[in-house]
Parts: structure tokens; C-alpha cells; sequence
């Protein structure tokens, strides 16, 4: 990596997400020079220590971006389509963690591993994907680039902290018997399963959109087959997917089993006779994508089921942003083209 030092900001540092980042900015030795974190007023005066050093949060505000190399962006939705545009005027790069600019068709959605060429037109704004997407990109691409995909169902299994300290708040309260003073759901979510907000008549909810919509960008396959249903499951992190997969080619299970492993950024755990396979609880803290339960599905021509997991916290948000910018730093794209129709 370049040994050059950046001045990195955090945009909603005093978050789930936003903390994590920082451990991952640790963690992978990321050039920090200097460090701003940024919150909303609220959260003004908050110290948070990193490397040893104690950092006071600052107010999020449209000139705290100036001399900023690459900005960290975990603040919600509303707040990146305020802040954003502003930090790249000012120079700086921003990866947003939000929804607000993943359909912009000027700002690249990216998975390192997956469609890393698509920084190099960047206009200062990079969109990091849905968490459930993420982990799902991650294994479907090489099984395109080996087999085609022609259709992919997917079926998810996301824990309380995809939707942040609320969404665990709400969780540990009703275990505790409380009553919850936030709530992800108007159902109670221990002992349950609940699905995500539902926008419209269509009866899909918000994330089974995200989550078809970003597939489909990422892997550049705008008429891929694709079809969601998201699940809330009463866990506090980590995210498993039932996957399965329909391709243009005969499907070879070892094949399939050796084109996944040698991916980068995949590990596979796939034993069922011994009780081996990927669970949320087990892959936490870890950045990989993991892939078990490989089986062929004879109800179609070429079909192949597979179970994915990953931490949502980690490379669902924190640790695919930080990938995006050690990318940005590999390729040294950090000059671009400003716009203005934001």
C-alpha cells in the first residue's frame, strides 16, 4: 500500500458502523495521518480513543471536509445526501455506507473483489452496498464468470445489528423483559422473525429492492433473474443467506466447490457429515465471505443450492468501506472530475 499518510474523516463516527470502521482502520493498518471524526450535534464533545490517542467528535457540517483525503461516510441516509455532494467539491472522496446514492448512475457501487474496475470513473462519491448484497455478490461472481447465471433465488437471515444500535436495543430489551424504548419492528423481535419495512402495495419490502436492484449493478447483469425475500431473525449479528442458483452451464459440484475457494475474499466450510458449515455467530469479526452446504439441484437443468454468511458489521459496512479505500490508494484515484448535478 502507499506509504503516503491521508487525512481520513468519519461521518457518523459515534455509531455501530461508524466504530467499526475505525477498528478496521486499525486493524488494516490503514495510512491514517490525521483522523476527524464526525457526528451530529448531539454527539459533539464525545471522546472516542484510536491507536491510543483520544479524539474529540466534531459537528457534521458542509465545511468539515476541507484538506479531508477520504471521508467515511456511516451517517444515515439523510445526512449523506447533504454532506456528501459537499465533501467532494471540497476535494474529498466520500464511500457512503447509506442508500442514498447506490442507483446513482454516477456513482459506482463497489465490492472490491467483485467490480473494483468501476472506481476508476468515480466523480468523488463511492456507494458501499446493502450488507445482505455484499455477501451475496462476493459468491455469485465467479460463479458467472465459470457457469453464467441465468437465475438466482436468495433467501435471507439478518441479524438485529444490520439495522444499528436500535435494532440490538430493541433485541436485548425484550430478552431482558424490558420494555424496548426503540424499535426496529412493530412485532416483538426476540423469539420471533420479523421482515423489513415494506414501501408500497407491491408487498416486496425496502430491502428485497436494495438487494435485487444492487445485484443486478454490481455484477453488471441488468436482466438477471433475481428473487428476494429478507427475513429479521432474533440473532445480534451476522447475516446467512439460503442461496440458489440456476446457470447457462452444467453445474460440477467439486468444480463448483473449487472455483468458489480460490476467490478471493471466500473461505469455504462445507462438512455437513460433521456438523461443518457457516453460522452467524462463528464468522463474527471476520472480514471474509463464507460459503457451506454446496449441494446440486436436480429440480432444474443446471441448478446448485448454497448457504452464505458474513459478518453484516464487518464486511456487510465497515470493512468493505475500508477495502474501497485501500483500493482507491493501490490505484492512486484520488483526482476526479467534479460534477455538480447532485
Amino acid at each position: 500500500m502507499n506509504s503516503k499518510k491521508l487525512t481520513v474523516a468519519i461521518a457518523g463516527a459515534t455509531g455501530l458502523v461508524g466504530r467499526t470502521m475505525l477498528q478496521v482502520l486499525e486493524e488494516h493498518n490503514f495510512p491514517v495521518g490525521n483522523l476527524k471524526l464526525l457526528a451530529s450535534k448531539r454527539s459533539v464533545g464525545t471522546l472516542i480513543k484510536w491507536k491510543g490517542n483520544e479524539y474529540r467528535v466534531e459537528e457534521l457540517t458542509h465545511d468539515s471536509f476541507n484538506q479531508v483525503d477520504i471521508a467515511l461516510f456511516s451517517a444515515g441516509g439523510a445526512a449523506s445526501k447533504e454532506f456528501a455532494p459537499s465533501a467532494a467539491q471540497s476535494g474529498c472522496v466520500v464511500i457512503d455506507n447509506s442508500s442514498a446514492w447506490r442507483m446513482h448512475p454516477d456513482v459506482p457501487l463497489v465490492v472490491p473483489e467483485v467490480n473494483s474496475h468501476s472506481l476508476s470513473n468515480h466523480h468523488g462519491i463511492i456507494a458501499n452496498p446493502n450488507c445482505s448484497t455484499i455477501q451475496l455478490v462476493v459468491a455469485l461472481k465467479p460463479i458467472h464468470e465459470a457457469f453464467g447465471l441465468k437465475r438466482v433465488v436468495v433467501s435471507t437471515y439478518q441479524s438485529v445489528s444490520g439495522a444499528g444500535q436500535k435494532g440490538i436495543d430493541h433485541l436485548t430489551a425484550e430478552i431482558e423483559y424490558r420494555n424496548p424504548t426503540s424499535r426496529i419492528s412493530p412485532h416483538p423481535i426476540a423469539y420471533n422473525v420479523v421482515f423489513h419495512t415494506f414501501i408500497d402495495d407491491s408487498g416486496f419490502t425496502e430491502e428485497e429492492i436494495k438487494v435485487r436492484r444492487e445485484t443486478r449493478r454490481i455484477l453488471e447483469l441488468p436482466d438477471l433473474h433475481v428473487a428476494v425475500t429478507c427475513v429479521r431473525v432474533p440473532i445480534l449479528g451476522g447475516h446467512g443467506e439460503s442461496v440458489n442458483i440456476e446457470t447457462d452451464k452444467p453445474l460440477i459440484l467439486n468444480k463448483l466447490r473449487e472455483i468458489l475457494s480460490s476467490f478471493k475474499g471466500i473461505i469455504i466450510q462445507d462438512n455437513p457429515m460433521e456438523n461443518e458449515y457457516p453460522t452467524p455467530l462463528q464468522v463474527g469479526g471476520k472480514k471474509e465471505v463464507f460459503v457451506g452446504r454446496l449441494r446440486i439441484d436436480d429440480s432444474v437443468e443446471n441448478g446448485a443450492y448454497l448457504w452464505v454468511v458474513a459478518d453484516n458489521l464487518r464486511k456487510g459496512a465497515a470493512t468493505n468501506a475500508v477495502q474501497i479505500a485501500e483500493k482507491l490508494v493501490e490505484m492512486n484515484s484520488f483526482g476526479f472530475t467534479k460534477i455538480y448535478s447532485w
